[in-house]
């Protein structure tokens, strides 16, 4: 079967300096992929690259097969991929409903932002169809994290089945950052049933690795730009050469 995501010796140089450095890897259909690293080890690069806001010096990305490494953003996320930020990205003067309105409208689902009760059953699947009318400025930051996701999935109504449809991958930045305590579990729900109930193909970057243990199918640990190991949770933390590498550093 063609992998979602197909990374082969992804490079990312800026003068003599190399920060992603031949990356190899391949995300299944609705696989779980968890990359981890300490700061600087070249994550974020890694999703500028995959969605398009850096273009690579070396290498490739395909997505379903296809070459998509010289597209920009735009024409990346209408191929579905789909990507949050490390920091909070949303209106506060505008409702929530809005956002969601507002996302569809730009992904070319005119349908979806004009029809308030799809777009209400879209926040319902992130547990924000009670906020609705609400300006996001009232929102805490877990829920600006759901209304982001909400964001991600604002097409998929579009062809009649949102289970089926919408980003074929979605790029989690860094989702828990800045989240309240009482709120990760919830917010780690939500990310949960849309792989697994939706079977949404995932790629996110955490740091917590007790949040990713009940998510993540496979993890993959970056370092110096590189892919340091590949494998299930376990097996990554058990692995002499991450532990090595690692020794005083939180991953």
């Amino acid at each position: 079967m063609t992998p979602v995501l197909e990374l082969s010796g992804l490079s990312w140089s800026v003068g003599a300096v190399t920060i992603v450095d031949g990356i190899d890897l391949a995300v299944g259909e609705g696989e779980f992929v968890a990359v981890i690293g300490p700061n600087g080890a070249g994550k974020t690069s890694l999703f500028n690259l995959v969605s398009g806001v850096t273009r690579p010096t070396g290498g490739g990305i395909r997505l379903d097969g296809a070459d998509i490494g010289s597209l920009p953003p735009h024409r990346r996320a209408r191929r579905g991929v789909g990507r949050t930020f490390q920091s909070s990205s949303v209106f506060p003067t505008m409702t929530v409903a809005g956002h969601v309105a507002l996302a569809a409208h730009a992904a070319g689902a005119k349908r979806v932002a004009e029809d308030g009760e799809g777009v209400r059953a879209v926040l319902e699947r992130v547990r924000l169809g009670h906020r609705a009318g609400d300006l996001a400025a009232g929102l805490s930051h877990g829920d600006k994290r759901k209304l982001e996701l909400a964001m991600l999935l604002a097409p998929t109504l579009a062809a009649g089945d949102a289970a089926r449809s919408g980003p074929r991958l979605m790029l989690l930045d860094e989702p828990m950052a800045g989240v309240a305590a009482e709120e990760v579990g919830e917010l780690t729900d939500v990310i949960r049933t849309l792989h697994r109930t939706e079977g949404r193909t995932v790629l996110m970057v955490e740091h917590h690795m007790d949040i990713l243990l009940g998510l993540a199918d496979r993890v993959a640990v970056m370092h110096h730009g590189m892919l340091l190991a590949v494998g299930t949770p376990d097996a990554v933390m058990a692995d002499p050469a991450v532990q090595e590498a690692y020794v005083g550093e939180e991953l």
